[in-house]
Order: structure tokens, then C-alpha cells, then sequence
């Protein structure tokens, strides 16, 4: 394990959710059993809540077919000005309903809110995400470093394939019996 691995993680402090909502594209993270292996073109979409939670429609493109999950985040502990958020999915995607509950957790995020490298606490996953498809060498090895800071086992890193202009949510046919996350619970 990398540099930390038993200390607390930072995370960010005083995160202005209004100017993190929107889109953000991933770069690169640790594969999950809940993300196909084959997935491209991975995105995070966030909108503000009314009751200040965030809507979050998680999306990525795999065979060609646009698969994707909604939820609901909102700060883990509302007195507390740290970035650390419960996200809850409900499963399957064809038939919700067996919540499930993750933590998200904002390790670093530039001063422009363009880049951000998001984990949570047991170091399995990891999320490098941009308002870009792309980044630079530069910055993606400064997020790589920062994540083994963390104790984060960064050689673990998948770099998820970006096409530029992204897909289009409604250009594409849907998975709509949600094959992909039965695939998953597989490793496929």
C-alpha cells in the first residue's frame, strides 16, 4: 500500500457545491464490480437539489450501448465543512430496489473546479474526473501522486477511454434491462 494507508485521508474543505454541480468526465479509476470493465466515455452528471442533496446520473457507453444509474448524494455530516458525501444507488438499475449506500469523498479539487480526485475511506476506489474528456500529462501525474499520498495502490489506475465530442445521452441505444450491471456482478 501506498504512503498513509492507516491514517485518515484529506479531503477538501468548504467545497462550494454550486460550482461543482454539472459534469464531469472520468479520466481514470480503480475498476469496480459495479462499473463495467469495458465502459467508455464514463461520466458523472450532478444537479442541486432543492433540499440541497445532489442528484447524480452516473453514465458510460459499453458495446455501444449507453448504460447508466441515478442516486442521490449529500454530506455525510451537515455540520462539518469537510467534502465527505453518502452517495445512495438503488439495485438493480431495471428494478430499484435494495439501497445501497457508498461514501464520496473530495481528496482534491483545483481552484477552478476543473479537476478532482475523489476516493473514500477503505482506498478500493478512486475516481480522477475533469469538466474535460482530456487532461494533461502534468496534471493527471500531480492527481496520481496525490492519490499515493493517500495511501491510495495507484498502479491499480485504469485510464477509462474519452472520445472528444463526448456521446451524446440521447444519440445512443439504452440498456434497459440493466444486462450490464448483472455482467458486472461477473467481473465482465
Amino acid at each position: 500500500m501506498g504512503n498513509g494507508g492507516s491514517r485518515e485521508m484529506s479531503v477538501v474543505h468548504g467545497l462550494d457545491l454550486e460550482r461543482y454541480v454539472g459534469r464531469w468526465y472520468e479520466i481514470a479509476s480503480m475498476p469496480s464490480f459495479f462499473q463495467p470493465s469495458n465502459g467508455q466515455n464514463t461520466r458523472a452528471t450532478y444537479a442541486l437539489n432543492a433540499d440541497n442533496t445532489v442528484h447524480v446520473l452516473n453514465e458510460t457507453w459499453s458495446a455501444g450501448k449507453r448504460n447508466f444509474i441515478e442516486g442521490t448524494a449529500y454530506k455525510a455530516d451537515p455540520n462539518n465543512d469537510e467534502a465527505k458525501f453518502k452517495v445512495k444507488f438503488y439495485l438493480p438499475p431495471f428494478l430499484p430496489i435494495i439501497p445501497v449506500l457508498g461514501n464520496y469523498w473530495v481528496l482534491y479539487l483545483d481552484a477552478d473546479y476543473s479537476y478532482a480526485l475523489v476516493g473514500e475511506p477503505s482506498r478500493k476506489y478512486l475516481w480522477i474526473l475533469s469538466r474535460k474528456t482530456q487532461i494533461s500529462d502534468a496534471t493527471f501525474n500531480m492527481l496520481v501522486e496525490k492519490a499515493k499520498e493517500e495511501g491510495y495502490e495507484v498502479e491499480k489506475l485504469h485510464k477509462t477511454p474519452q472520445t472528444d465530442p463526448p456521446p451524446s445521452s440521447d444519440a445512443t441505444p439504452t440498456d434497459k434491462q440493466g444486462i450490464w450491471w448483472i455482467k458486472s456482478l461477473f467481473g465482465k
